[in-house]
């Protein structure tokens, strides 16, 4: 799976006045009419159930300048809090509530619709309810265990 190339995103969601973010590279478009979205993230760490909780999601894609974000909501450092994580970037709410990352390149807000658990990991399928654009500049993209631009 390290040859597989992969836009770096980092999925979020709030419930209950918690905040959570993932750094992610399995996320993709299901449809555009209705317009949705897939993100998969680990099912066997328990603070991810917070997204099933919560019923919204936010997919945030990074562009080459974000590193700093990959790596820290990557969870490679576990001193780090989330709210020292969410202090890193620039975040605002559209329709769901989800935190959106304000200039990543692109971010879905989404309305959860489908959660399914396939092997290590949940597949969360939102409706896009909320869409953001930061400036155009070049895509963070993570392959051969490091990271790449396009």
């Amino acid at each position: 799976m390290s040859r597989y190339a992969g836009h770096v995103q980092i999925v979020t969601t709030a419930h209950d006045g918690e905040r959570r973010g993932v750094t992610i590279t399995a996320a993709c478009s299901v449809s555009d009419s209705p317009a949705m979205v897939l993100a998969c993230v680990n099912a066997s760490n328990s603070k991810n159930a917070i997204f099933e909780k919560s019923g919204h999601f936010a997919l945030n894609a990074l562009a080459a300048d974000q590193i700093h974000l990959a790596n820290a909501f990557s969870g490679r450092d576990p001193s780090m809090t989330p709210q020292e994580r969410f202090a890193l970037g620039d975040w605002q709410e559209l329709a769901t509530g989800a935190p959106v990352l304000k200039n990543a390149l692109a971010a879905f807000d989404c309305r959860l619709v489908e959660l399914t658990v396939m092997a290590t990991h949940m597949v969360l399928i939102g409706e896009v309810m909320g869409v953001s654009f930061g400036e155009h500049r070049p895509a963070l993209i993570y392959m051969d265990r490091g990271y790449h631009t396009l």
